[in-house]
């Protein structure tokens, strides 16, 4: 793939963040701290998504650049609206190994004489807010973004329809995990991972790409295939780093997963074998210790459960390669893909 990021693209998500701090100045503290932990929250991170969109874009002849970075930068303001939603669902403080939005309204309040509860409410809130600013953003970006009025249009729609999916994925991930049932199966947790990730990660910046390159129209079904066999496999990939890779790679909290008891591949294949029982008591333990984890993470390799991950992971990205490859995506594009399923194999190893 590309290079992580580029100051091109840094400028145009910059510009959007001014424009609102310097709105929030005359607002109040709390709006303009808010401004300064989303600005922060927005920073880093391996902009995958703006590279899938410009890779395609760029594979597919297209000319008009500016208009280009202004949709990639409109769709890292999604994922920054996913993350911080995300964070208040899942009740975490930290991401990327600092406060997340919500954790720095909990120190910001308790600061300012909060109680406990109080300061929660606080990084609730602010959680809840932050992301819908960025979320508003993007769409706005989009709307904006200077292409014509019909691609506009359909660029809208796939955002839209991004969107509309996600938020069925998200609460997927929420009832899998809060509602007792021994019927889940993988299939059903695969189908989530789409549609909480796969389709605004992966099928909407393929897609969107290519309708700013105008691209053939047959070309955006096997694209959405791609992005969906790649987008599950990265999931697949993220659920493994999430319990056994390092914090400070992953950004994550590698107890979180297994504190909040959800529901992964890992999970439900460990439910199937002799180790469960050994398991069990850990999953959902908000005050599971990293010693004791250690003991889970051993159980979940010996199972088997770590190996058939990683080969279910391997099997979605081998198969959305080959997809790219025989369905007529430019040979450029499935260059691009096939670095990126490489990188990702090395992940899940």
């Amino acid at each position: 793939m590309a290079p992580p990021s580029s100051p091109a693209l840094e400028a145009e998500l910059r510009r959007w963040l001014e424009s609102g701090r310097l709105r929030a100045r005359s607002l109040g503290p709390g709006i303009d701290e808010l401004w300064s932990a989303l600005d922060r929250c927005s920073s880093g991170g391996k902009r995958l998504r703006p590279q899938l969109l410009l890779a395609a874009h760029r594979c597919y002849g297209g000319n008009e650049d500016e208009v280009a970075l202004r949709v990639a930068a409109a769709l890292e303001l999604l994922h920054t609206a996913f993350l911080v939603h995300d964070d208040v669902i899942d009740r975490d403080l930290v991401r990327r190994g600092a406060d997340n939005i919500s954790g720095t309204f909990v120190t910001w309040a308790s600061a300012r004489g909060a109680s406990p509860d109080g300061s929660a409410s606080a990084g609730v809130a602010a959680g809840v807010l932050a992301g819908d600013l960025a979320l508003a953003g993007a769409m706005r970006i989009v709307a904006l973004c200077g292409a014509d009025a019909a691609r506009t249009e359909r660029l809208l729609d796939l955002f839209d329809d991004a969107i509309a999916v996600s938020a069925a994925g998200e609460l997927d991930d929420v009832l899998l995990s809060v509602c007792e049932s021994t019927d889940t199966t993988v299939e059903d947790i695969v189908a989530m991972h789409y549609r909480k990730t796969a389709a605004y990660s992966f099928r909407l910046p393929l897609q969107a790409g290519a309708l700013l390159a105008s691209a053939p129209s047959e070309a955006h079904e096997p694209l959405g295939v791609v992005g969906r066999l790649v987008g599950i496999g990265f999931q697949l990939v993220d659920d493994l780093r999430g319990v056994f890779g390092e914090e400070a790679a992953t950004g994550k909290d590698t107890l979180g997963d297994l504190r909040e008891g959800k529901l992964t591949p890992l999970i439900v294949h460990a439910r199937g074998t002799a180790a469960w029982s050994s398991i069990a008591p850990h999953v959902g333990d908000r005050s599971l210790t990293e010693t004791t984890a250690r003991s889970v993470r051993a159980l979940l390799e010996e199972s088997g459960s770590r190996e058939f991950v990683a080969r279910l992971a391997e099997n979605h990205l081998r198969e959305g390669l080959r997809t790219a490859r025989t369905s007529g995506l430019p040979a450029s594009l499935v260059d691009e893909l096939s670095s990126l399923t490489d990188q990702m194999l090395e992940s899940a190893a």
